[in-house]
């Protein structure tokens, strides 16, 4: 199905912009490229291989072999190289023809691969995709509740059938909480602010609730009010997309650090970019009982699970509607999210 731009005034269709290439994106969890194995990953329908070699050493290709063009992640490590499965040609972490199996050594080797920048840190493995002449001046994530022992760590790794887009707007407008009343009761956002510079949005909300009650894995996971907290201190949760990563924390009053810090990337997968890889990860806060936060931590990847799907499902459902309407037809009041839209279109580049 084609997909027609739609405009509102001046304003581009908003799905037809793409994630820019010039940032680091995780494309993989630490722990699904072990020693001496590959990863196949896209971005923006580029085809990546991750490689782990036996002494540990990490990097990344184009993961398509220079002969024949078939993946290299279906290849095997040999030492610090990786060899094509078809006709075994060997590439480096640079990406250079190390070896072809059928030509002499008097003979010139072929032209090697692409290699990108790769890092890994908080458990993830980092990708540069863009130009590499960018990526010295690329500031590099810093989440530092990740390092902070208060904090214990859950990562998330969903594949979502939409926009990168929908992902950003979903988590900055805090007025879909309405989404998970069986999960959270009644719960009532007041926007305190929203702050724009030149490359993030920052939006800050209290909360009231007006039925039902917190559940046990929420419970757990945001903390209660301190005593010495003032009745008329909200908590407070604010939410920042600081381009092209977005970021939630959630402090509650009278606490001196937050009970929940989330950092999120949306990683576009195909080259139209309507479907993403959402990587996060999501510090909890630990109580002051030692220990006592993983014979809790079950409620708490329960209650999070449980949101994490409706979400899902809603934004998949959002993509849906895009695609049979064949445009953006949203109909957007939120001056928070006008703003967001404004910010990710700036910052984007336009899909052909």
């Amino acid at each position: 199905m084609t997909i027609v731009s739609v405009r509102r005034g001046n304003q581009p269709d908003i799905r037809k912009i793409g994630s820019h290439p010039d940032f680091w994106y995780p494309l993989a969890l630490s722990k699904d490229v072990k020693k001496g194995k590959t990863l196949g990953v896209t971005f923006a329908g580029d085809p990546i291989v991750l490689a782990r070699t036996e002494s540990g050493m990490l990097f990344a290709l184009e993961d398509r072999c220079a002969h024949r063009q078939v993946p290299l992640h279906e290849g095997v490590l040999c030492g610090e190289q990786i060899k094509c499965g078809y006709h075994g040609w060997a590439f480096n972490k640079s990406g250079k023809c190390a070896s072809v199996p059928s030509l002499g050594k008097e003979k010139g080797l072929p032209n090697g691969v692409r290699s990108y920048p790769c890092r890994e840190a908080y458990g993830l493995i980092f990708v540069f995709p863009g130009d590499p002449a960018e990526e010295p001046k690329a500031t590099f994530p810093d989440v530092l509740a990740q390092k902070d022992r208060e904090y214990k760590t859950r990562y998330l790794s969903r594949r979502i059938r939409c926009h990168y887009t929908f992902m950003h707007e979903n988590l900055m407008d805090m007025n879909h909480q309405f989404l998970h009343r069986r999960l959270m009761g009644g719960i009532q956002p007041m926007l305190l602010g929203v702050q724009n510079e030149s490359n993030s949005v920052t939006a800050r909300y209290k909360f009231s609730r007006v039925s039902g009650r917190q559940s046990f894995g929420e419970k757990f996971m945001i903390g209660e009010r301190t005593s010495t907290a003032s009745v008329d201190e909200p908590d407070v949760m604010v939410i920042q997309t600081q381009y092209p990563y977005q970021t939630l924390t959630f402090r509650m009053a009278g606490r001196d650090k937050p009970s929940l810090d989330l950092w999120l990337a949306y990683v576009p997968i195909d080259r139209e970019q309507r479907v993403n890889h959402s990587f996060g990860l999501m510090m909890i806060r630990k109580p002051s009982v030692p220990g006592i936060i993983h014979l809790f931590w079950p409620f708490i990847r329960f209650f999070t699970d449980g949101i994490f799907s409706q979400d899902q499902r809603i934004v998949e459902q959002e993509q849906k509607a895009y695609d049979s309407q064949g445009g953006d037809l949203n109909q957007e009041i939120f001056p928070v999210i006008r703003q967001l839209r404004e910010l990710l279109i700036q910052k984007g580049i336009p899909l052909p």
